[in-house]
């Protein structure tokens, strides 16, 4: 396959689209309000929730949508559900904040609790990272440039670790029994922590602390498409819509496919 599988590139543009829409707000002044959570929220995501939503709604109107920007509907009908779509319109939105450029659109299709589609992007770079599970993983640099199959590397070393700019964590331990102690640690918001190990650019990113099924899905499909995985600490690949809870277990992504990740991983 010379270029990025066509269902995927659709979903693609939705992104690209919620992107342009994210910039308007970026490129501007804007409040920020904070949710029940404590988490921030801007008019960006809510204005790129309404592209995506009309998005994919054009493009299969049966399919749930469940997002970040919506009102999570009860485990007692999400339970029944065996292939929707998982969204978080603007993941890092304190980077987006910070004006630093490391937030990212998600949208990842779940098919019977695994991450069968991913797509993210990073609208300030205007990077593409999009993925359908057996059909590999690509990138486009930006809007109209050719598709690049993108794969993860073999352990460098010293390995490059990277690290939450935002949401810090003491994980020391952990990552010396993965990597040993002798790494070098590169922050980075939202999901593209993981597109730099799919791209060969990193090689382990640690999650010590609570994220949402939104904050993962569409990355650990490039991830895993790339030649890497993702997996909670006692070594199994990521599923979703696992229960009540929207939230993701700790986890470690990885790149080098060769590895016993799963062996290095230290006891609870």
């Amino acid at each position: 396959m010379s270029t990025a599988p066509a269902f995927a590139r659709q979903v693609g543009e939705i992104a690209r689209a919620a992107g342009d829409a994210i910039l308007e707000v970026y490129h501007g002044d804007f409040a920020v309000q904070t949710k029940d959570d404590a988490s921030p929220l801007t008019a960006a995501d809510l204005a790129a929730q309404r592209v995506i939503m009309a998005g994919l709604a054009a493009l299969d109107p049966v399919l749930p949508v469940l997002s970040e920007e919506a009102k999570a509907l009860p485990w007692s009908e999400r339970r029944h559900w065996s292939r929707y779509w998982l969204v978080d319109p603007l993941d890092g939105t304190r980077e987006f904040i910070k004006r630093n450029g490391e937030f990212t659109v998600n949208i990842a299709l779940i098919d019977d609790r695994r991450s069968a589609l991913g797509v993210v992007l990073a609208p300030v770079t205007g990077e593409l990272y999009v993925a359908e599970r057996g059909q590999g993983a690509w990138l486009q640099a930006e809007a109209g440039a050719p598709w690049q199959r993108i794969h993860t590397r073999a352990l460098a070393h010293p390995p490059l670790v990277a690290g939450s700019r935002s949401h810090g964590g003491v994980q020391g331990e952990r990552l010396q029994s993965l990597v040993g102690s002798d790494y070098q640690l590169v922050p980075l918001g939202s999901s593209l922590k993981f597109c730099l190990i799919a791209r060969g650019a990193a090689d382990v990113y640690l999650r010590l602390g609570l994220t949402s099924e939104w904050d993962t899905a569409a990355a650990q499909c490039v991830l895993e498409e790339a030649g890497g995985a993702v997996l909670d600490l006692a070594g199994r690949p990521f599923r979703y819509n696992r229960g009540e809870s929207l939230l993701n277990p700790e986890f470690v992504a990885v790149g080098d496919g060769t590895i016993d990740w799963a062996a290095r991983l230290p006891a609870p």
